[in-house]
């Protein structure tokens, strides 16, 4: 069951975002972990600044996460894990394709450039990577994140976005 996130729900969220990003550690560069991955304070910052966090429930239990951040012009899709213990069983899936239902306008995603499955993940559910120079663009103007990120990061976008710029 797909549903919003529930305020006392913030530590099962934390668990599942910090034991999901384990996948990272010695894949992103050194300098960009750290221990939790996301601390409390992170997640309540983002949900403050506006992401709006949904979760997928199976054997009475939270077992996924995926934020959306409505913006001026675009829906960013942000922090999206699984419990390491059902991965592959399609609730990633099932909860980004509720996300997209919802939402009208173009759709973008960063993660990783060393996070090869999460590239493959949004690459499946028809999102492209946008070009290097459009990456760094979107993410200096989308994201808030440090220099180093954005250098060891990719952006994806769903073919809404990709409409639109065709447009401009």
């Amino acid at each position: 069951m797909t549903r919003p996130l529930r305020y006392d729900e913030i530590d099962a969220a934390l668990t599942i975002i910090n034991q999901a990003a384990l996948a990272y550690k010695g894949v992103i560069p050194p300098d960009c972990w750290q221990e939790p991955y996301m601390p409390e304070a992170e997640l309540r910052a983002e949900i403050a600044d506006g992401v709006d966090f949904w979760g997928c429930e199976a054997e009475a239990r939270l077992v996924a996460v995926m934020g959306r951040q409505d913006l001026q012009d675009v829906t960013l899709i942000r922090h999206a894990y699984v419990d390491p213990g059902v991965q592959r069983r399609g609730l990633g899936a099932g909860l980004l394709a509720h996300l997209l239902n919802a939402i009208p306008g173009p759709v973008l995603v960063g993660t990783w450039a060393a996070a090869w499955w999460a590239i493959r993940f949004y690459q499946k559910h028809g999102f492209q990577l946008v070009s290097p120079d459009e990456k760094d663009r979107l993410l200096r103007t989308y994201w808030t994140i440090s220099p180093r990120q954005v250098e060891t990061s990719v952006v994806l976008a769903d073919p809404k976005w990709f409409a639109a710029d065709l447009a401009r």
